[in-house]
């Protein structure tokens, strides 16, 4: 007899919504059931009315494990009323009913066959991991629910996602199933991991600790594979007996996983588990979870055009899926390595992936289903505007879209392929001697640490027996084989098959001995100095890592320039460049050979036309600022005092000015060969036409007129004209100067003979008047040689000294 489970209450409200409506979301906490009994309670109530029922899962492991389960529940094997279908893997007959399939699978039905003929309903299952396949499934479903078939059924099934915005998407009833099957009690730690102990290290503690306390089988979670080695590292030694030791990751071999899930005869298991464990999958004995809180999540930079891997803390959805793996079967303990009061820092879900990942492969669906963009979709989130943009840019320059955004019969056969549209470029133009290399670079390193030559690793895949990681490779390159066409032109080496898939990452050595590369698409590049590729003056990097200023090559091959040449010729060609060089500060006229970014050849350009000199001049400008001169100065002060007056003249504030270099400057700048001399005042009064010309004159003069005839510039700046003028040239003036027609008066800097300040005044008969006197006793000491008559307004203004007797 099936034992009951939670979900099975919800049931009844489940399938009455859907026989009402057509469509649903259920919410189910972790450990209800829902993955295996909502098919089998919707094929009981006889729905769909036709046809069979589809649902998606995020994993290989959960949909075979959900097939099996749902078959054992019927007494039959796999392939009857329940099957499967991913990947290069499908079990499934006429006589199938229910269909548990990869999220990918979906949207190839879809696009060969809008009206999904024969399916009558679709469940989402474990949506709240907003993978970016199950959010472009529901998307393209809906549509076609809503334009081709609305008898299709939609289920949306999630243990921890917010409801209601799919809820609303779908018009659909949301159904609530509480609980979980048994009570799991949360161990938090005292304090927080001390700073300076590994993760690996803090979490063998506990792992350890975890054993030691209780009973029943152990789950342990951990970010990725490396970190479940090193824990198993640790451990030797420190376990009872009997205590089973098992990993459980992606890239495990399915017979290994399997063995992580199934019951053990005797003794206790340890499963040290990736995220794969989070859903879907009851493992069976376990009563314990020991939680390390971290994830590792995929993070595309469109700067970059790479994925890196970044290890975060679990959100608090994950979190409570990991501790529900704990009550599947009976009560539990769930040991965390943090803190209750780190707890409240957590965010409440992970982010969509649509978010963060490369979206190449998203373009390319979008464009097969003939949407220009993904508002005409109903995504629950739109994709980044900038990451959609250089997906487009790279499928273009891989010929899977024209200019405008439209697939090519290119592209339809990139789309039907199992592979990202890099490799299945490759695929396609190299035919089936690339298999192998695609098939590798589509999986994890078999070979991590042991350089980056990719050759190697082609070398080791033609002696994969016995190595588990190299059998899976070899077994999807055969597959991969048969899926090719025929070759376009000569047969391809490596190098070139690399650079047919990465055309942006073809990369040039930089001077000097550190071994970092230029990459086509303008990106570094670096490698460890001892690896053998470091002298290579040309290669091809397939995978890079790391989020510094430059990026960390991890697996590349070496390529020469008549591979580039003879792959590339017609991308290949002469630039006439004559640009403003801010590392040399100075302007640089060359003419380069250039593939990208990366420039072949190098030469002088000897005669640029005067128009592209004065264009790279004009971004020395915006490197280096204004060429400032006093004139230019002292006019920009006289229009922005005007200005600010209500004056109609041109904005010239430093930023304005900046602004609009290219309408001002640049004529200014033609013929000339560098800045030196250049007084750019003459520029800006030409900004003037002649009535304001005539008006700044007028209201604001450039100068004022001593009585010895000499022009004075007037300085505006802080918005107070003033002047600088030695003591003796003002002699007989009785008069304070002013300016303009509303008799400003100037501040007038009175200067001693060596032209130091004496005194400040804007009432100079009144300094003649008054401070006058005592400022003649005092120079007259310091400067005899200088007149400095009793009464200065009787005198006569000059600036010789006095005559010798």
């Amino acid at each position: 007899m099936t034992p009951e489970l939670p979900i099975d209450a919800a049931l009844p409200e489940l399938t009455r919504a859907l026989r009402a409506a057509g469509r649903a979301v259920l919410q189910a906490p972790p450990g209800a059931g829902k993955t295996t009994r909502v098919p089998l309670a919707m094929l009981e109530a006889g729905l769909p009315a036709a046809g069979r029922i589809v649902m998606l899962e995020p994993r290989r492991l959960a949909a075979r494990g959900a097939a099996a389960r749902m078959a054992e529940t019927l007494g039959e094997p796999v392939g009857e009323t329940v099957g499967y279908r991913m990947r290069g893997e499908t079990r499934v007959s006429k006589a199938t009913r229910i269909e548990v399939v990869t999220e990918g699978i979906l949207t190839r039905m879809l696009q060969s066959d809008p009206e999904l003929g024969g399916v009558g309903a679709l469940i989402f299952d474990e949506f709240h991991e907003r993978s970016l396949n199950a959010d472009l499934g529901l998307a393209l479903s809906w549509e076609v629910r809503e334009a081709l078939r609305p008898d299709l059924m939609v289920l949306v099934m999630s243990a921890t996602l917010d409801a209601g915005p799919v809820a609303e998407m779908l018009d659909a009833p949301v159904v609530t199933s509480e609980g979980r099957s048994h009570p799991v009690d949360l161990r938090w730690q005292e304090r927080p991991v001390a700073k300076g102990q590994r993760f690996e290290a803090a979490m063998a503690d506990l792992v350890a600790q975890a054993v030691g306390e209780t009973d029943g089988g152990v789950l342990a979670f951990l970010p990725g594979e490396g970190e479940i080695r090193r824990v198993a590292a640790a451990l030797e030694g420190r376990l009872p007996a009997g205590v089973a030791v098992q990993p459980l990751y992606g890239a495990l071999p399915f017979s290994a996983q399997r063995a992580a899930v199934a019951p053990l005869e005797t003794g206790r298991k340890l499963v040290l588990a990736t995220a794969i464990a989070e859903t879907a999958l009851t493992i069976q004995d376990v009563r314990v979870v020991v939680d390390g809180g971290l994830a590792r999540r995929a993070r595309f930079d469109p700067g970059r055009g790479m994925t890196r891997l970044v290890t975060e803390r679990v959100t608090r959805a994950e979190a409570t899926q990991r501790t529900g793996r704990a009550g599947r079967v009976a009560p539990g303990l769930c040991y965390r390595l943090w803190t209750k009061g780190e707890d409240g820092g957590l965010q409440a879900f992970p982010p969509p992936e649509i978010t963060t990942a490369d979206l190449c492969g998203l373009a390319l669906e979008l464009a097969m289903w003939g949407v220009q963009g993904p508002e005409e979709l109903s995504l629950l989130t739109p994709p980044p505007e900038k990451g959609l943009a250089e997906a487009r840019a790279l499928l273009v320059e891989l010929g899977a879209l024209d200019a405008a955004g439209h697939v090519t019969g290119h592209g339809r056969a990139l789309a039907a392929l199992p592979l990202h549209p890099r490799l299945a470029h490759m695929l396609a133009v190299a035919g089936p001697e690339a298999a192998p290399l695609a098939a590798l670079l589509n999986d994890r390193d078999p070979l991590r640490g042991e350089g980056t030559d990719l050759t190697l690793r082609l070398k080791a895949l033609r002696r994969a027996k016995g190595n588990p990681a190299l059998e899976r490779i070899a077994t999807e390159a055969k597959r991969l084989r048969r899926l090719a066409g025929q070759p376009e032109g000569a047969a391809r080496t490596p190098a070139e098959m690399a650079a047919l898939a990465y055309p942006d990452r073809v990369g040039l050595r930089r001077p000097g001995d550190a071994p970092r590369w230029l990459l086509s698409g303008g990106t570094g590049a670096e490698m460890d100095a001892g690896d053998p590729l470091a002298g290579s003056r040309l290669i091809v990097a397939t995978e890079l890592t790391g989020g510094g200023r430059e990026a960390k090559i991890r697996q590349a091959v070496a390529l020469t320039e008549a591979e580039l040449r003879g792959l590339y010729g017609d991308r290949i060609g002469w630039h006439d460049v004559c640009r403003w060089s801010k590392r040399h500060r100075r302007v640089e006229a060359r003419q380069q050979e250039r593939f990208g970014a990366l420039v072949l050849d190098d030469r002088i350009w000897k005669n640029p036309p005067p128009e592209a000199f004065a264009a790279a001049l004009l971004d020395a400008v915006r490197d280096l600022g204004l060429p400032w001169t006093d004139r230019a100065r002292r006019l920009q002060s006289r229009i922005e005092l005007l200005r600010g007056q209500g004056a109609d003249l041109p904005d010239s504030s430093d930023a304005a000015l900046m602004k609009t270099l290219e309408d001002w400057l640049l004529p200014a700048l033609a013929g000339r060969r560098s800045l030196d001399g250049l007084d750019i005042a003459d520029a800006l009064l030409a900004r003037l036409d002649w009535p304001q010309r005539q008006a700044l004159d007028r209201l604001a003069p450039p100068d004022f007129e001593t009585p010895l005839g000499r022009k004075i510039p007037i300085d505006y700046a802080g918005g107070t004209p003033q002047i600088e003028v030695r003591l003796q040239e003002m002699f007989g003036v009785t008069e304070h100067p002013v300016i303009g027609p509303d008799r400003l008066p100037l501040k007038v800097t009175l200067l001693s003979p060596a032209r130091r300040p004496v005194q400040v005044t804007t009432d100079l008969p009144g300094f003649w008047a008054t401070s006058y006197a005592e400022v003649r006793k005092d120079m007259r000491g310091q400067y005899p040689k200088h007149p400095w008559p009793e009464d200065p307004t009787q005198a006569d203004p000059t600036l010789r000294a006095k005559r010798r007797g």
